[in-house]
């Protein structure tokens, strides 16, 4: 599947490419809303489970994202899935920066521009992209002062409503 389509577009006399880019927010390839017994059918048993407020989270290890073995953690609600985030397991300052810097490049072909966009300076610091579109929130962070692992987390418009008001 292409990250971004070139579409051409008829223009008085002239041909124009314009990009268009996906709009619909998924994780992990599931729907908002799909059922607990659905994702483990298809992720199989996870790690762990954890009920955390009103929602039940599953976490599953050793899933590969863009060639990054991450620990996947999916959010349900008594709704189904509400979210989800991927820790990839990165383990020093040189990983931390090409993991982030290879999955918001991604990320952008995939869903656009974003107004949240730090661009990458050799420095200790937090970077942080994100993309807040109708069918879901995406926020793509590392924190290299704290040697804290890229973290890509996904929520539906339900559960992005109820952390952000």
């Amino acid at each position: 599947m292409p990250l971004a389509v070139l579409a051409a577009v008829e223009n008085a006399d002239k041909k124009e490419e314009i990009e268009v880019y996906e709009t619909n927010i998924s994780f992990q390839g599931f729907s908002w809303g799909t059922s607990m017994d659905d994702v483990i059918k298809k992720m199989g048993k996870p790690l762990s489970r954890e009920k955390n407020n009103d929602l039940d989270s599953l976490i599953w290890e050793g899933i590969i994202i863009n060639g990054y073995t991450v620990y996947m953690q999916a959010y349900f609600s008594n709704k189904g899935l509400q979210g989800g985030t991927y820790y990839f397991l990165t383990y020093n300052m040189e990983q931390h920066m090409k993991c982030y810097s290879e999955m918001r490049e991604e990320l952008r072909n995939r869903f656009g521009p974003t107004h949240l966009f730090d661009g990458i300076i050799n420095e200790l610091r937090a970077y942080e992209s994100s993309w807040n579109l109708p069918s879901g929130y995406v926020h793509l962070k590392v924190n290299t002062r704290l040697g804290e692992p890229v973290t890509l987390w996904y929520s539906s418009p339900e559960l992005t409503k109820k952390i952000f008001g």
